[in-house]
């Protein structure tokens, strides 16, 4: 690397930083959109009331967490009454999870906070730059090594919300 690497490498970094902490991200048990709820198992939730039920492999896959990472996420959501495991018939062997009536509303609940977040965020980036900005951020997603459709997807729902 050259200097001019090392500057923009540093300048990078500086600003992922600041953004984290801007957005409050560095606060692992409140969402950015404020909610007294982990980011994780607002992700998890996020996943699950999008697309329905789905085993735990395929939700850590979509989280990109380690398998016993999501079985302890999964035993708090179960805990908390949003999520429960079951069985599909014809399929004994794989657990699948799902959300309770309670995890629905929790998850509808932190899609308009999600929303509200996401709405207040784009006011304040002028209109003409705003293309740019979910352009930059697709560059940077691509990058980081994660396709940028799945991305998109797991950051826009069907109902058309941002995600966290």
């Amino acid at each position: 690397m050259t200097e001019g690497d090392d500057a923009e490498v540093l300048a990078l970094q500086s600003r992922i930083a600041t953004f984290v902490r801007a957005f409050g991200l560095h606060q692992p048990d409140r969402t950015p959109c404020g909610e007294s709820v982990p980011v994780s198992e607002a992700h998890a939730v996020a996943e699950l009331d999008r697309d329905g039920p789905m085993t735990q492999t395929e939700l850590a896959g979509r989280l990109r967490l380690e398998k016993s990472s999501v079985s302890r996420l999964v035993n708090q959501l179960i805990s908390r009454g949003w999520v429960r495991r079951g069985k599909r018939a014809g399929d004994g062997r794989l657990i699948w999870l799902e959300l309770t009536e309670t995890g629905s509303r929790a998850a509808g609940e932190l899609a308009t906070a999600r929303a509200g977040r996401f709405a207040k965020l784009l006011r304040n980036i002028p209109t003409d730059r705003r293309a740019e900005v979910i352009d930059a951020l697709t560059l940077l997603v691509d990058a980081a090594g994660e396709p940028s459709d799945t991305h998109r997807s797991a950051l826009i729902g069907t109902d058309g919300h941002h995600r966290v």
